[in-house]
């Protein structure tokens, strides 16, 4: 199982085993992380669970498109790394990845 990290806009770290196949966003609700609400339940229908990919692994998640680059315009402090976690499926290529949450999710 792939580990995957996810770092709070405060600094604190929750290292989680989350299976292939799952979506990085899965991974945080389910081992209660906070900051990613997921109010849409992974339909990328809202920016709730909006991170900052690691610039390491950008080209492992591959690129924003169509629903979720639109629902990226509702989300606050959009950077280049910028994905919804519920686009990102989980496969071994992303062990030890690393996401940063936004200041306006907390």
């Amino acid at each position: 199982m792939p580990k995957i990290t996810y770092i709070e806009h405060n600094g604190k770290e929750h290292v989680v085993d989350v299976p292939e196949g799952w979506t990085v966003m899965e991974g945080a609700v389910k081992n209660m992380v906070p900051g990613i609400d997921a109010d849409c339940g992974g339909a990328c229908a809202c920016a709730t669970c909006h991170v900052y990919v690691d610039p390491e692994f950008k080209g492992k998640t591959g690129e924003a498109e169509g629903m979720e680059t639109s629902m990226l315009d509702f989300a606050e402090d959009v950077e280049d790394n910028s994905r919804l976690s519920c686009q990102i499926t989980v496969s071994a290529d992303l062990e030890g990845m690393t996401v940063r949450l936004p200041r306006s999710q907390h």
